[in-house]
Parts: C-alpha cells; sequence; structure tokens
C-alpha cells in the first residue's frame, strides 16, 4: 500500500514537473516587449509583492530540482533517495542488489587476510599410512610450504595401503575450510595452475621422498633448490619427515593450528560423530577403548598371544605378502615382553578392572574387527557387559556411506574418542597418539597411556599366582598414577628422533598451563 501511495505521488510530481518545464520553456520564447512590461510590472510592485515572487520562484525550482533528482534516484541522486521505490520497469531490487554488493559479505569478515609472498614455487605431496599417519603429515608439509614460502596443494592420500581406502582429501576433509583458513599463512590450491598440471600429466616432476625427522634447515637448504629450479617437487612419502623437537616456536605453533584448526573433518562425518556422542551420553559417562587388536597390526608387529596355530600361520602369510613390512622373523614372545605388542582383549580386561574402571561403565570399541572375533572378546564382554559399536548404536544406512572407506571410519572413531570421558589405547601407534595430543590441548582430558612392558609382567605375576588380586590392582595403579594425561615433557634425544617423544602426542608449545600443573620428567 505503502508503496504504491508512492508511486502515485511521484506520477503526479512528473506531471507537475512537466507543466513546470513547459511554462519555463515559454518565457524563453516570449518577445522583448513581453519581458519589459514584465519589468516594469515588477518595479511597480510593493516590497511585499517582491518578496512574494522571490519566495515563489525560490520555491519553483526547489520543487523542480526535487522532482528530477527523484526521477534519478538511483542513479547518482542523493543517498537517501536510493531507499524510495521505484515505479520505472526495471528491477525493484537493483538499488538494493547495488549495496549488497559495495558491502562486504559475513564470511568475508571472519576469513584471515591473504598472506602476500613472494611464491618459491608448487609444492605436492602424497600422504602414506592411515588416517592419523597421514593427519600429522599434513600438518608438517604445510609448515614447510609456509616457511619456504611455496604454494601447496591440496595433498593427495594414501589409497595403496593394506586398507586400500579410495577416499579423496575432501572425502574426509572440509578442503574449502582446510585452504581459507590458512591463507594468511600459506597458499593452498586444489590443483596445479593448467601448464605446469599438463608438465605432471606426461611425468615431468621432479619426486623424491625427504629425508626422515629432518629439520626445517634441510628443507631450506635441500628441497627448496630444487622447488626453484623444478618450480614443481613431488614428496612422496610424508610420514615422520620434520623432527619432533628443535624447530622454531611459531612452526610448531603452526603445526598445531592446522592439526585442531584447519583439519575439520566434512559436515557429514562430524554430524554422525555428534550423533553418536549423543547417544551415548544419553546413557552416562563413557569410556573409549582403541583395541589395536585386529588383523594388520598383529601380523605387522608379529604379535600372537593367544592365537592358535591357524591364527599364527595366518598372519605369518600376511607379513610377508607385504614387501614394505621389512622384519619377517619374529619371536612374539621377546616382543610382548618389551612392550611393543598391543594388549590383547583378555590382558586389557585384568587391566580395566585393576585400575577399578566401574563394571557398568559404557565402552565403546574404537577399532576394526578384532582378531578371532567372539571367542578372543569373551572375557572382555564379561567383565564389562556395556561393550558398544559404533555398528551397534547405528543403523546400516547410516553407516552404507562409510563401508569400505576406512579412513573415513577412523574418522568417527577419532570425533567420539575425543569425546569421552576417558580415552584407553591399548597400542601407542598413530591413533593413540595424535588422540592424545588433541585431548591434552582440549584440556587434559583423562587419558590412560598404557606401560605395557610393565603390565605384561604384572599379569604374568598375576596369572602364574605370584601375586595375588590385591597385589597386582595396587601394583597397577602405582605404574600408571602419573600417566594418565597429566602435562608432562616431552622427551628429546637428539641422537636417536625415532626414540623420543612425538610431537603431536605432546604439543607442549600449544598447550595453555592447566589450574593443577605439575610437569613430570
Amino acid at each position: 500500500m505503502y508503496d504504491r501511495e508512492m508511486c502515485r505521488v511521484e506520477d503526479r510530481d512528473k506531471k507537475k514537473s512537466k507543466r513546470f518545464s513547459i511554462g519555463t520553456m515559454g518565457l524563453k520564447t516570449l518577445g522583448v516587449s513581453r519581458v519589459e512590461k514584465l519589468k516594469i510590472m515588477a518595479n511597480t510592485r510593493s516590497p511585499r509583492m517582491k518578496l512574494w515572487l522571490i519566495r515563489a520562484t525560490t520555491t519553483v525550482l526547489l520543487w523542480t530540482c526535487f522532482i528530477q533528482l527523484t526521477a534519478l534516484g538511483g542513479s547518482w541522486g542523493p543517498r537517501v533517495l536510493k531507499g524510495w521505490p521505484s515505479c520505472f520497469t526495471q528491477d525493484s531490487h537493483s538499488a538494493t542488489a547495488l549495496d549488497i554488493k559495495l558491502l562486504p559479505s559475513v564470511p568475508a569478515r571472519v576469513l584471515p587476510p591473504k598472506r602476500v609472498y613472494k611464491n618459491n614455487g608448487y609444492l605436492m605431496v602424497s600422504c602414506n599410512g592411515g588416517l592419523n599417519q597421514m593427519r600429522s603429515a599434513i600438518c608438517d608439509m604445510v609448515a614447510i610450504a609456509r616457511y619456504l614460502n611455496v604454494t601447496l596443494i591440496v595433498p593427495e592420500l594414501d589409497k595403496t595401503s593394506f586398507w586400500s581406502d579410495p577416499s579423496e582429501f575432501e572425502d574426509i576433509f572440509d578442503v574449502d575450510h582446510f585452504i581459507t583458513s590458512l591463507r594468511d599463512e600459506v597458499r593452498v590450491l586444489k590443483q596445479l595452475p593448467p601448464r605446469l598440471k599438463k608438465r605432471v600429466e606426461l611425468g615431468i616432476v621432479h619426486t623424491m621422498p625427504p629425508v626422515s625427522w629432518s629439520d626445517i634447515s634441510y628443507y631450506h637448504n635441500q628441497i627448496l633448490p630444487l622447488i626453484q629450479k623444478y618450480k614443481v617437487v613431488h614428496l612422496n612419502r610424508t610420514d615422520a619427515r620434520l623432527a619432533n623437537n628443535g624447530q622454531p616456536l611459531d612452526l610448531q605453533k603452526l603445526r598445531c593450528r592446522v592439526n585442531f584448526g584447519a583439519l575439520r573433518f566434512t559436515t557429514q562425518i562430524e554430524e554422525l560423530g555428534k550423533r553418536v556422542v549423543n547417544l551415548l551420553r544419553k546413557n552416562g559417562p563413557f569410556l573409549v577403548l582403541h583395541l589395536r587388536y585386529e588383523m594388520d597390526m598383529l601380523a605387522f608387529s608379529g604379535c600372537t598371544q593367544g592365537c592358535n596355530t591357524e591364527e599364527i600361520e595366518e598372519l605369518t602369510r600376511m607379513r610377508y605378502a607385504y614387501p614394505w613390512w621389512k622384519e619377517k622373523i619374529i619371536n612374539s614372545d621377546l616382543k610382548r615382553k618389551d612392550g611393543l605388542c598391543p594388549l590383547t582383549p583378555e590382558e586389557t580386561a585384568l587391566t580395566l578392572q585393576a585400575l577399578d574402571i566401574d563394571r557398568d561403565i559404557q565402552i565403546y570399541i574404537a577399532a576394526g574387527e578384532i582378531y578371532g572375533g567372539k571367542r578372543r572378546m569373551d572375557s572382555l564382554q564379561n567383565a564389562y557387559p556395556k561393550l558398544v559399536r559404533k555398528e551397534t548404536l547405528l543403523g546400516p544406512n547410516d553407516l552404507q556411506y562409510f563401508q569400505n572407506h576406512s579412513s573415513q571410519m577412523a574418522a568417527l572413531d577419532y570425533l567420539v574418542s575425543l569425546e569421552s570421558d576417558i580415552f584407553v589405547p591399548t597400542y601407542d601407534g598413530n591413533m593413540a597418539k595424535v588422540v592424545e595430543g588433541h585431548r591434552r590441548f582440549l584440556g587434559f582430558k583423562k587419558t590412560i597411556l598404557l606401560d605395557r612392558r610393565l603390565l605384561v609382567d604384572l599379569i604374568d605375576k598375576y596369572t602364574s599366582g605370584v601375586l595375588n588380586w590385591d597385589q597386582f590392582s595396587i601394583s597397577v595403579k602405582e605404574v600408571h598414577q602419573e600417566r594418565m594425561g597429566n602435562p608432562t615433557k616431552r622427551l628429546v634425544i637428539p641422537d636417536r628422533p625415532k626414540e623420543e617423544d612425538y610431537f603431536y602426542a605432546n604439543p607442549e608449545e600449544c598447550l595453555q598451563p592447566s589450574d593443577d600443573e605439575t610437569f613430570v620428567d
């Protein structure tokens, strides 16, 4: 109604404007004698008449200008006129659309500003291993690209490992968030510029694995000259390629920023993870058990505790089938005593009971298929009847998309592990380490880090009758009193980097001090 009234007013104004325009033009065509008469008449008028004529003329001129500006409104009239409705045939929203284009969009305000730097070339990387092995490698590669002032191409994920997961980066991680959230540090592209992409497709690219546990100076001195020479360098192995310690503080913090901020899972994975957590929370607190008693781990490590003859032979054949698993002849008993084997389900049940974990707590199994199936899980199930998995909490339709995508399944377990009241890994593999570090970052959430070497010794003494239950339980508690995810210094061994503490398990440069911070050496 308001718009129609304004349009009527504007139409009347146009007609008035037209009449005034005609009258003015008529004055310009009057003869000289007529003008002279008007001047004489004006001179003979009283001062009051003169004042009236001035006011009338001024009013007419101002009103004419006002009408003309109203008609031109959206083009070059005063800004206040742009809010008035238009009666022309053009789109009534054009002025508003113009204003929207001139204003910055909301997302642009929250994005960090682009970092401007001279681009030294392009870095391509192919990650190897499972999800968390690749996750930490991606963090390293971002930091390396930043310090070499090169453009990083979105990393390629491993599709040839034991799991043969065909997932691309964007199937697991929010690729747009990854790119935009890091734009103030490093330029990340989804693919090479066309000319360089063509060269790579023709096989004209320098490919190499970098040296393990290297300092950032290695990349400045050895890798950067290659990038400058070839324009593109492809690193085909990226796990454990950057040293844990002795790196610039800004580099360490950037590794954390990528891990805890930029590497966000896809919306589909995030939403399903929240759903699983909500289902668990409805029934009270829950513990996540990363039970790494899976076929690939047992074959790789050569650990066969509790396996029958047929299973031992099957695991041995599998180990020989993968040439990149270099260790073939393995003494399982010796490895176990050295603490290099994942705990069996039976050993895990005894450990949780000795730590006084409530029998009625929900235990979410974050793992693939347990080797030996129900036979091996019976003891754990009897001790803790509320065992659940994602497959028991969700329907087949919920997980249909994730079938045959082990990394996406692992991403779901990762999210649930972060949210758990207690996290217990039975082996210190990549997931155990990365989740441990992430839980430290979230406020030193309770993570029970099992000392397997001491545990198996105590378990053997208990099962052989050397220790009674109370002695066994007290000893287990004492061993793990300071292994609950509390603040601790990262172990540094300059001459043996593979033996020192892993950066992503304890990124202490990025952690906020806790209220009761007590560092353990």
